[in-house]
């Protein structure tokens, strides 16, 4: 009965979170809540699986909060734009390096861990330009989203935090073996941009360029007034000093993440914008998009809790296991990570790492599995398709401003995108990440 209960619970909510008739909050609190009652338990025992849950992504909250603060002030500050124009500039009028260029970009601008600024700041730089030179506006936005999903392996993107929110474990200590695996996946991304750059070269050389918009500027990203009046280009050395701070305290694990975003955030703040009313306003501006990630992983606390607690999930992964067949079982991880990429298409972020791993997690991991692995092979095959994924906003913001349509971007993308992925995971799983 558990087992069904459980069941009815994931579909339920994955259901929800698929369709958009309910937040992830509503879903992943209210769903199990229901559930839990249903299933006989009472509000003793409910707020003991809250009080449970809560524990387990506290520390992570309180990180995303802070870290979404601390790499939003450092955009407001003007640190990344240098490093995207100059990037532009350098690559203008080549079809191989502006190919390669954009990988590039795609990686850099997404260090933020914020898809919707990634698009916003590169898209409407690097478009006029892919049109001046007759190049496929979707080599463009290929080139963008495999670069900001290998970046998105950052403790502070998204993924990772999720997946430290199920499994318990600190995220820096899921990130630091993904180091490598980060840089190998650049290294093996320029590769890709260098074929598919020489590739376009050819069509556009067969074809001639368009001509279309030549007269667009092709400098790079323009600041807008209110963005210009932000900016300290005289600090920009301080503030890259204390970007780097962090991402080496980060690396080394000598802080708790969350400490580390706290002093980065508060650091940055005095250093660019001394007066207490800059500071606030500043904290104002960037208080939405921090608040939401971490009620998010708030209501995943009590979504796993209950699950948890209740003894759904060990129910369900019992009776997953009376069902696959026995060679299946210790190597579900495995399975899931190398169809990650399509399974980007019918699940979204939250129902991938708050539906399905959890439920793997409960079956791989009495075969002696350990849960970093599982959370690795997942991680990998998954996380490149991130933005070829129909329920990510962000990916629509970046059609939008390329003016370009799902369908044609999936049918250019997709197979390349996949194949990069199983690269990746083959080469993670060679280095022994799981």
């Amino acid at each position: 009965m558990l087992a069904f209960i459980g069941l009815v619970t994931i579909v339920l909510v994955v259901g929800f979170l698929l369709i958009g008739k309910m937040s992830p909050i509503v879903a992943l609190t209210l769903v199990p809540i229901i559930s839990a009652l249903v299933a006989g338990f009472g509000p003793d025992a409910l707020a003991e699986f809250f009080n449970a849950g809560l524990g387990r992504v506290m520390q992570i909250a309180t990180m995303f909060i802070f870290a979404i603060t601390f790499f939003g002030v450092l955009q407001d500050t003007g640190l990344f734009r240098p490093i995207i124009n100059g990037l532009i500039r350098m690559t203008r009028g080549h079809v191989v390096a502006v190919t390669a260029g954009t990988a590039l970009v795609g990686v850099l601008a997404h260090l933020d861990g914020a898809g919707a600024t990634t698009f916003l700041l590169t898209v409407p730089a690097l478009l006029p330009l892919y049109l001046r030179l007759g190049m496929s506006r979707y080599l463009m936005l290929m080139m963008l989203a495999i670069g900001a999903g290998i970046a998105n392996m950052l403790p502070w993107a998204g993924p990772l935090g999720r997946a430290a929110a199920v499994t318990g474990i600190d995220v820096s200590e899921l990130w630091q073996p993904l180091i490598p695996i980060q840089v190998l996946g650049v290294v093996l991304l320029l590769v890709l941009a260098v074929c598919l750059g020489i590739r376009e070269q050819r069509r556009v050389g067969a074809e001639g360029p368009s001509g279309v918009e030549a007269g667009h500027d092709l400098g790079g990203v323009a600041a807008s007034a209110e963005e210009a009046a932000l900016e300290r280009h005289r600090l920009l050395p301080v503030n890259a000093v204390l970007f780097l701070a962090v991402l080496a305290s980060l690396v080394t694990g000598i802080l708790p993440p969350a400490l580390i975003f706290m002093i980065g955030l508060s650091l940055v703040l005095l250093v660019n914008y001394p007066r207490v009313e800059d500071q606030m306003q500043r904290i104002r501006a960037h208080a939405p998009s921090a608040l939401l990630m971490g009620a998010i992983i708030l209501s995943a606390g009590t979504f796993l809790g209950i699950m948890d607690g209740t003894g759904m999930l060990r129910a369900m992964a019992v009776a997953m296991v009376s069902v696959l067949p026995e060679a299946a079982i210790g190597n579900l991880h495995l399975i899931v990570g190398a169809v990650g990429m399509p399974l980007e298409l019918v699940l979204s972020t939250d129902a991938f790492y708050f539906g399905m791993l959890p439920i793997v997690l409960e079956v791989v991991q009495p075969t002696g599995v350990p849960a970093d692995e599982i959370v690795h092979a997942m991680v990998i095959g998954n996380i490149i398709g991130t933005f070829a994924s129909p329920f990510s906003p962000a990916l629509w913001l970046a059609l939008g401003l390329a003016r370009a349509d799902i369908g044609t971007h999936l049918r250019y993308s997709f197979f390349w995108m996949w194949g990069f992925s199983l690269v990746v995971f083959g080469a993670a799983m060679l280095m022994g990440l799981f």
